[in-house]
């Protein structure tokens, strides 16, 4: 299998960081984003007409999207990433992985502004990324509620690997993390996975940093 990636998209990193996470075998092709555009290149647009990143390839599939890729690769190599063989299972996976495009446009959005100069309303793209990490900031609080550490059931799935790299890179479009301590701790336990793999930005789990808590918890 074939990545198009580039080293600074958390689009192209939440595939590599799957891959890594499973032991799928990926061969990265680095595309010069920016400010080379070489994802808008005769070759690239061949590929994906979109004019996207990121792309891969395995023998004659071509996936444009990376929510797909997530899903192509646990279903290939560890269908149990897939969530469990539930109607409700399924379906609740298929929903955060909806809920990571808000992300994307969200907290991707205000980080392009702010890193890349790109175009965008900043402060409404940061209005509505607060929103996004308080919705996912509640549903995590619940699932600690109910003795749960991921997204949907028991295990880590690939709603979590779709959600996790624009939240994590929030800080990127000046939006803090603070405030969200069940986000935080849901972000050490995918970030101490077997596996786990860094990108700019995103680091491996520092063993000797306190769990947060909340200030109920703390006292």
């Amino acid at each position: 299998m074939i990545l198009y990636d580039y080293i600074l998209s958390p689009s192209c990193y939440k595939v590599r960081l799957m891959a890594a996470l499973i032991g799928a075998p990926l061969e990265l092709r680095p595309v010069d984003f920016h400010p080379g555009k070489e994802h808008l290149g005769e070759d690239l647009l061949a590929l994906n007409p979109a004019g996207s990143i990121p792309i891969l390839v395995d023998g004659d599939l071509i996936l444009s999207e990376s929510a797909a890729m997530l899903a192509y690769l646990a279903g290939q190599y560890a269908p149990d990433w897939l969530g469990e063989e539930t109607a409700t299972s399924r379906a609740m996976v298929q929903q955060w992985l909806a809920f990571a495009h808000r992300l994307t446009a969200a907290l991707g959005g205000a980080r392009l502004v702010e890193m890349l100069h790109g175009q965008g309303d900043l402060e409404a793209l940061q209005t509505a990324g607060i929103a996004a990490l308080r919705e996912l900031e509640a549903a995590l609080f619940k699932r600690r509620l109910d003795g749960g550490t991921w997204l949907v059931g028991e295990s880590i799935t690939i709603a979590d690997v779709a959600c996790f790299p624009y939240v994590a890179l929030a800080p990127d479009g000046s939006i803090s993390l603070d405030p969200y301590p069940s986000i935080r701790l849901w972000m050490r336990a995918l970030r101490g996975q077997a596996g786990f793999v860094e990108m700019p930005g995103i680091h491996r789990r520092h063993e000797l940093a306190p769990d947060p808590l909340t200030p109920a918890e703390g006292a």
